[in-house]
């Protein structure tokens, strides 16, 4: 699997070779459990719960790349590493790419046209990466 990730390291490459830290790991997997949980909650906005969704969903897959031992220079390339990092297929990583996308035109553009589907599909992808990363104690 890291084969595929390794031909995405050297000059200009969105990744480079990095060895894991355990507790940058569990880090950053504890932060998105608990982003998660938060994005859960139907009481915050609905801008409030894609936030914390997509952030949760950052930290999970930097994790999942990072325990396979690289560190992204670009932040979508988490997400479209899952299927090498995670064995996660299309159906997730896409999700989290549109996500992304509308994460940019929020930030950048002040764009942000959200529905409570979208929101619902990024937990759910969510769920499927904690779900791959396995138990907190083995990041």
């Amino acid at each position: 699997m890291t084969l595929a990730l390794e031909k995405l390291c050297g000059a200009g490459g969105p990744l480079h070779r990095e060895a894991p830290d355990a507790a940058e790991v569990a880090g950053l997997v504890r932060s998105g459990i608990v982003r998660l949980a938060d994005s859960k909650r139907v009481s915050n906005s609905l801008e409030s719960r894609f936030d914390l969704g997509y952030n949760a969903a950052h930290a999970l897959c930097l994790a999942a790349l990072r325990r396979a031992g690289f560190r992204p220079t670009n932040r979508w390339v988490v997400f479209q590493s899952l299927p090498h990092t995670l064995g996660l297929g299309a159906d997730v990583w896409r999700v989290l790419d549109k996500c992304h996308r509308l994460r940019n035109l929020s930030e950048y553009e002040g764009d942000l046209q959200l529905d409570d589907g979208i929101v619902q599909a990024l937990l759910v992808a969510c769920d499927a990466v904690v779900a791959a990363l396995g138990p907190a104690d083995d990041a």
